[in-house]
């Protein structure tokens, strides 16, 4: 029995997509990073029960902290983008957080810089909050450590290839640091990465996609916590590509997921043939709810995947709609994507 709803939330489900393909389903993901850096905090003393801790989300991660902050005894307070639906406002409001939205915005950088100028003004009116910082504090690694053991025990040694959206870089580069640690001689966990274009974070910001920048796998400011050297492959998807990936997820599978999902799923067939020595695991990061308007009611438009093949690019310079892929081998973060300074959270007040 679990002590609080946040442990089943986070408890992800894996299921077989065929032959060589896993999902790794989750109601919520971000649960596991939010309630592991709480923790941590509490442990350490940074933050005691009734301080306040603060960040900036686009929905998902403003409810997992919700929930984090909830069970351990925290005030919450979330300066969030103009995405955060209805349903997640009301359930933060129940919850007991705070959510601040930012005025109503067509272009995601201003969102994004507006948010975090938000939350510097906050800091430095009250010192005793604490800033999250979902994006630059590794912290949030240390959710996905139990999830990559238990994968290891119900698959055995299989060589793996993780293919998931990249956002933070905390959900798959966790995954993949915390497999790497356990695999077996030989047969590293391969990491790919989904991004979608117009993200800095792997150098597609000059490519427009002309229907949306898929929320939460993409960012056009730099994200510290994403470790560019991790990343074996990334595939680019547009909103076109990834919307008949998340369509065929349902269809093939009756795996309701974000669109985050439907890309991933896109990518892990294509890496599923170009490797036949390995399984591949793919990430599906959070439920459909939230896209049943914007891409599960656009059904008709998906096409069958089978007819969909990216672009093999050598460098971002060629990137291209719907689809293209490039093995990063390892490679630095584009001078773009490299965060800058970020203040450390500050030391509690005495």
């Amino acid at each position: 029995m679990d002590d609080h709803v946040a442990d089943a939330v986070g408890r992800p489900d894996l299921v077989r997509l065929g032959e060589r393909v896993l999902c790794l389903r989750f109601e919520t993901m971000k649960v596991l990073s939010a309630d592991a850096a709480v923790r941590r905090l509490l442990d350490t003393g940074r933050v005691v029960p009734g301080d306040a801790v603060v960040d900036s989300s686009s929905g998902i991660y403003a409810y997992a902290l919700a929930l984090a902050c909830h069970r351990h005894g925290l005030r919450c307070h979330i300066v969030g983008s103009t995405t955060v639906d209805d349903a997640a406002r009301l359930q933060l409001e129940l919850l007991g957080a705070t959510l601040e939205r930012m005025p109503p915005s067509a272009d995601l950088k201003l969102d994004q810089s507006r948010r975090v100028a938000r939350i510097r003004e906050l800091l430095a009116a009250d010192p005793r909050l604490h800033w999250m910082r979902q994006y630059h504090d590794d912290v949030h690694y240390l959710g996905y450590r139990t999830v990559a053991h238990r994968l290891r025990e119900a698959l055995g040694p299989v060589p793996l290839t993780v293919v998931g959206g990249v956002g933070s870089g905390a959900s798959t580069g966790g995954l993949a640091r915390y497999l790497r640690a356990a695999d077996p001689p030989g047969t590293p966990t391969r990491l790919v990465g989904v991004q979608p274009f117009g993200s800095v974070t792997f150098g597609s910001e000059h490519v427009a996609d002309p229907d949306i920048i898929i929320a939460g796998i993409g960012s056009s400011i730099p994200f510290g916590n994403v470790e560019h050297p991790a990343y074996d492959v990334v595939h680019w998807t547009g909103f076109t590509a990834a919307l008949s990936g998340a369509v065929a997820l349902l269809r093939e599978h009756a795996v309701f997921a974000g669109l985050s999902a439907g890309a991933a799923y896109l990518a892990a067939r294509w890496e599923r043939d170009a490797d036949p020595d390995r399984t591949v695991l793919t990430i599906a990061a959070d439920t459909g709810h939230r896209y049943v308007g914007g891409v599960y009611a656009r059904h008709a438009e998906a096409v069958p995947l089978d007819s969909l093949a990216p672009h093999l690019v050598r460098s971002t310079a060629e990137l291209a709609l719907p689809w293209s892929r490039m093995a990063w081998a390892g490679a630095a973060g584009p001078p773009g994507a490299r965060a800058g300074a970020v203040p450390e959270p500050r030391p509690r007040a005495g």
